[in-house]
């Protein structure tokens, strides 16, 4: 459950930032397969993976934790 919230928001965030899958894979320096996965619901992203996330977004890392 925890894996598809994280994973619904990184999309509405990147999509609001209007960056796409790829490029944005590529700025976390995971394949587009990866995130595509982690967006999905499918695999949870590491707590370092996330925070990584939360920089290259400039958002805080709890508004992707939903807290």
């Amino acid at each position: 459950m925890e894996a598809k919230c994280y994973g619904r928001r990184i999309r509405a965030f990147r999509k609001l930032k209007r960056v796409q899958q790829v490029a944005f894979a590529a700025r976390l320096g995971i394949s587009a397969t990866s995130l595509g996965r982690i967006e999905r619901g499918e695999k949870p992203p590491s707590t370092e993976l996330l925070q990584h996330i939360a920089d290259e977004l400039n958002i805080d890392i709890q508004e992707l934790i939903g807290e």
